[in-house]
């Protein structure tokens, strides 16, 4: 099943123009590459689904829930989903910026009866869990504290449309200096406070899983958030 509902009407100009450089730059792969994992701009089949293991310790699969994928690309989780957890009910909503993504995803052959893919910047429905895998990699030619903005305004939502929590991932920094400078990398500590300080949420780091990246799990209190004009002023902060 596909929708629509891409929200143009982002208050800052500069996020704006953030989605649109998503946009064009995942286009340009999944137009190059097809809905493969070159096509979403991931190396194997092999590391995509190792971070599908790390994002998924989030959720607890003795039951059903409900999960939004952000950025979801050309629905490879849920083809994921399908394949490891077929016993366990899952009403899925998968959404991109990028509408070709979201084509490739509705024309692949796997269950759809429990799924939806949308064009979108943000959710619309509150589910049990969130995931974001590879969405904060790729910042292109963003000033850091503009991406970093970005990143912010993701979480907030993240947290405002899951009940029981949600799971992202980022790179680590390298030693060298010639680490392609379009790529955003970043240590445990300043997301982990972000979460911590604005949601009351407890946060679990996992690393050393092979790949040069870390995953947060953050799960909720009952507290819930707004998102509003906090987005400047939390990043400014160093929280």
């Amino acid at each position: 099943m596909r929708a629509s509902n891409f929200k143009g009407d982002v208050a800052d100009l500069e996020l704006v123009e953030v989605y649109a450089g998503i946009q064009s730059y995942y286009t340009a792969k999944i137009t190059a590459f097809g809905p493969t994992p070159h096509g979403a701009d991931w190396n194997s089949i092999i590391t995509q689904e190792v971070r599908f293991v790390q994002l998924l310790k989030l959720c607890d699969f003795s039951g059903p829930f409900a999960l939004n994928d952000v950025g979801c690309g050309y629905g490879a989780l849920w083809s994921y989903l399908t394949k490891y957890h077929s016993e366990t009910y899952i009403d899925y909503l998968g959404f991109d910026v990028s509408p070709a993504m979201i084509e490739q995803a509705g024309k692949l052959r796997r269950d759809l009866s429990r799924a939806s893919f949308m064009v979108a910047n943000t959710s619309p429905r509150v589910a049990d869990y969130s995931v974001a895998s590879g969405t904060f990699n790729v910042k292109l030619d963003q000033p850091f504290e503009r991406w970093e903005r970005f990143i912010a305004k993701t979480l907030l939502e993240m947290h405002a449309t899951s009940r029981r929590g949600f799971a992202v991932n980022f790179m680590t920094p390298r030693a060298s200096d010639r680490a392609p400078q379009e790529l955003y990398r970043t240590t445990p500590e300043l997301w982990t406070r972000f979460c911590e300080k604005e949601f009351g949420s407890s946060v679990e780091v996992l690393a050393d899983y092979g790949l040069r990246e870390f995953t947060l799990l953050i799960r909720h209190s009952d507290q819930p958030t707004s998102i509003d004009n906090r987005v400047r002023s939390c990043v400014s902060s160093g929280s």
